[in-house]
Parts: structure tokens; sequence; C-alpha cells
């Protein structure tokens, strides 16, 4: 990524070089720069609260409650994992992250949960099927509250900022039905189990 940033920027002052935009060119990056600095701002409060929200569920045992509530749906996806484990609490936990819209928090709970799935492998230089199963949901998570993007949006003066959270919805719904869906069915395939199999060995 680094290679394909640095082509793209080096690509853009030679062509304003070339063009004699180079005071273009400057007056675009100044701005350019300013308006990160407001954005990244803007976002600071929201950001803030939401993610101290998901401190203080998590202290107050609500994880832990949202994982005994969705265990009979999680179950059937996650047979691997036993009943009372951790790894079951750490998805939630990034799932309920991942619908809350916080990118940034839902990474660092991902993290924690694929560690424990990992923990849980039989064969750790393969992919569990649990772990291509949660990497399918947590990419495609149900958005029902996109905090991030309405913040992005509100920062940059949208009038109605919320008025996407319909086809969030809608879209992220359908994403998730698709990926988990894929997830379970080449699971089933022979080209994967030898996968596993291998693995074992």
């Amino acid at each position: 990524m680094n290679y394909i940033w640095g082509i793209l920027i080096l690509g853009g002052v030679l062509l304003a070089a070339i063009h004699g935009r180079m005071a273009a060119c400057t007056q675009a990056l100044v701005e350019a720069a300013k308006n990160s600095v407001e954005l990244a701002i803007g976002l600071i409060g929201l950001m803030a609260f939401w993610l101290g929200l998901m401190r203080l569920a998590e202290g107050a045992g609500l994880v832990q409650l949202l994982s005994k509530l969705l265990r009979p749906i999680l179950k059937p996806l996650f047979p691997d994992i036993p009943k009372d484990d951790p790894a079951l609490g750490n998805i939630v936990a990034n799932l309920t992250a991942n619908t809350l819209g916080l990118g940034n928090s839902a990474t660092a709970l991902g993290l924690k949960a694929m560690a424990e799935l990992q923990r849980l492998n039989p064969s750790k230089n393969v992919a569990s099927n649990s772990m291509v199963t949660f990497l399918a949901m947590n990419d495609s998570c149900i958005t029902l509250v996109p905090a991030t993007v309405i913040a992005v949006r509100s920062s940059a003066g949208s009038a109605n900022p919320t008025e996407i959270i319909g086809a969030v919805i809608l879209a992220t719904a359908i994403g998730l039905i698709v990926a988990v869906t894929a997830a379970k069915t080449l699971e089933k395939l022979p080209l994967f189990r030898l996968s596993q199999a291998a693995g074992a060995n």
C-alpha cells in the first residue's frame, strides 16, 4: 500500500509540474491537510462516547449477557467452541461493536476474539472453520447504528447525516447473509476439508 500511495502522490505532483499547476497542487495539499485535521477532531467526541459506552457495557457484564442471549444463534455457527468458552464472549463483543458501527473498537475486539479462536484451533497453521466464519461475520456484520459514518457526514456538513441508516441496515444484512452462507457452504467442500486435514497432520 505504501508503494501505491507513493506512486499516486508522485504521479500527481509530476502531472501538476508538467501542466504548470504547482500552485494549485500546493493549495489543494494545504486544504486537504486542514480538512483532515478538522474531520479527525470532529470524530473524537463521538468515538470517545461510543468506545466508553462499550467499555462500561463490558465492565457491567452486558457483553456476557448478550453472549448468553445470542448463544442459541451463534452455537450452530460455531459448533467447535465449548459452551462457556471466553471466545464466544469475545465474538459477541466484536459483533456488538460492528453492529454499532464502531470500526476502531471492533478491530481490537476482533483481534482478541481471533486469538481465542486460535487457542482452540487444533491445526495452528490452518484457519479453523470457526475462524473463517467469524472473519466473514466480522467483515460483513449488520450495522444498526453506523456511528462512524454518521460522524463523518456530520463533520462534512451533511444536512441529514442519519438518512443513510435504512440503506446501511439493508445492505449490511444482505452482506452478512451472503458471507455466512458462503463460509458455511465452502467449508463442506472436499478441497477445504482436505486442507483442514492436512493442517492437522
